[in-house]
């Protein structure tokens, strides 16, 4: 496929002033001279947009609470009909397209600076996290705006822009490479960048791409690039083997016992073992996931949390709102920064996860299942059952007789002989449930070609996402398409 070519270009969402913002030093700090100032500018090399808004919305985790809700605002209905977001607020598409580039070229500047300080003694743990930040961006932007990686087209098949180099030009073109290209070069970024992170160079660990966290990622990395032998490798280096204490132990009488905000904070602290990578987001999701007409509804309770599931048992994961209108998990507390002291507007944060122990075992399990170690797959569904399954809410124990699961029970639940296949199923119902309100959900309806339908309230209006559907990618931002680029077929 030819390659194709595009403008970046930085709108005034993120820079007052592009000429300015590229005539100086990044950031408006003063000249890149010491491993603090580069230190310093790495803190930005992680997106500070949500890609959460809109994935959830468009995944299966989102149907339609009527008309009772107050507006239909597009940036959480559009996507929910799989249409295109043209606005480009914090909480859209576009708005993380820029958010990722400008993390991209936060870490790009601190490269070039390492390279010329010289000082590899002092800088080789500043290069490795400026490596790993630069890939991650890069991954999350060929997921969200390309196809699914599949070796056997990926390089017939159109990428993102690899950025490594510092912007110089207000307007300067890069290729689109393949998808093939665009993952070679983040896999090059990820091995490179691994065995020169230092962990203790960090004040607060969980900010930052420690070796864990880079672990962690490597091993979503390889999933999606069907290497499973690596996603195991990795996922086993992250924290070893046993990873049980690391999980959300939402089946326990201490997490039950949490208050609203007390659960609300800790689904995104760093006292939370689970979470390995956190990024502040300028997002309204935390006040608006419970009130948007297009969530979390009555019948998907019933389907996910109520209903019939392989372990028999109950999760324990708390719903609060208790009427179609408001269902939700309390995971995001917001952070409210004001525009001056007195003033009454301002900008929302969120805390966000972008890596956790959750994720990462339940990656783990599939790869397993996918390299036929089944012991060791339905061991690691075990793991997160013991976290997140008991009896009833009034009847909170865990018993392992009567929830585990193992090769004869999902393979009657699911009722198929294939172990390989059943075992992913499972993978993929638990992460639905416990990735609820994170977007994650999204991730898996991509890579397995899961097709969605969403029905109206009234069911008089239908919407589907097909296995091979061109909404399957985000559209690219209308600046980029206007530069001359082609975009995403519709």
């Amino acid at each position: 496929m030819k390659r194709k070519l595009f403008t970046i270009i930085f709108t005034s969402v993120f820079l007052t002033s592009c000429s300015k913002f590229l005539e100086t030093a990044p950031d408006l700090r003063t000249e890149l001279d010491s491993p603090t100032k580069i230190a310093e500018l790495l803190t930005s090399a992680y997106p500070r947009g949500n890609y959460i808004p809109f994935t959830e919305s468009a995944s299966d985790n989102a149907g339609d609470k009527g008309m009772m809700m107050s507006s239909n605002n597009p940036i959480n209905m559009n996507p929910w009909m799989f249409k295109d977001v043209e606005e480009n607020d914090q909480d859209t598409p576009t708005y993380y397209w820029y958010a990722a580039y400008k993390a991209i070229g936060a870490a790009n500047h601190a490269l070039e600076a390492i390279e010329k300080l010289n000082r590899p003694e002092e800088t080789s743990s500043l290069k490795g996290e400026a490596l790993l930040a630069r890939a991650y961006a890069h991954h999350m932007l060929v997921i969200l705006f390309s196809k699914d990686y599949d070796p056997e087209t990926a390089g017939q098949e159109i990428g993102i822009p690899f950025v490594d180099k510092p912007e110089k030009k207000v307007l300067k073109k890069y290729e689109r490479g393949t998808l093939k290209s665009v993952y070679d070069a983040i896999e090059k970024d990820l091995l490179e960048g691994i065995p020169l992170l230092d962990d203790n160079r960090y004040k607060v660990k969980k900010y930052h791409f420690t070796t864990a966290a880079a672990h962690a990622f490597a091993a979503r990395f390889y999933l999606f690039k069907h290497d499973f032998e690596k996603a195991v490798s990795h996922a086993n280096l992250a924290l070893g083997e046993d990873l049980s204490r690391y999980l959300r132990p939402v089946n326990t009488t201490g997490f039950s016992s949490m208050e609203y905000f007390t659960l609300e904070q800790w689904y995104s602290s760093i006292d939370n073992p689970t979470n390995l990578l956190l990024a502040e987001a300028a997002t309204s999701w935390g006040r608006s996931l419970a009130a948007n007409r297009f969530g979390f509804t009555m019948m998907l309770l019933g389907d996910l949390l109520s209903g019939d599931n392989v372990t028999t048992g109950a999760f324990g994961y708390p719903i609060f709102g208790g009427t179609e209108v408001a269902l939700h998990i309390p995971k995001f507390r917001e952070h409210f920064v004001r525009e001056s002291l007195n003033a009454e507007y301002g900008i929302p944060f969120n805390m966000i996860p972008l890596l956790t122990v959750d994720e990462m075992i339940l990656n783990r399990a599939e790869a397993y299942a996918r390299i036929k170690d089944f012991p060791k797959a339905i061991n690691d569904l075990n793991t997160v059952i013991s976290k997140k399954v008991y009896y009833s809410a009034d009847m909170p124990l865990y018993v392992p007789e009567v929830h585990n699961v193992s090769e004869n029970k999902l393979n009657t639940y699911y009722g198929t002989t294939n172990t390989e296949e059943n075992i992913i199923k499972a993978v993929l119902d638990f992460k639905r449930r416990e990735f609820l309100f994170e977007g994650l959900r999204w991730f898996d309806i991509v890579r397995h070609k899961i097709a969605i339908t969403h029905r109206s309230y009234d069911e008089k209006e239908t919407y589907t996402l097909g296995i091979n559907s061109p909404m399957r990618m985000f559209q690219l931002p209308a600046e980029v398409i206007l530069s001359g680029v082609q975009p995403n077929p519709r």
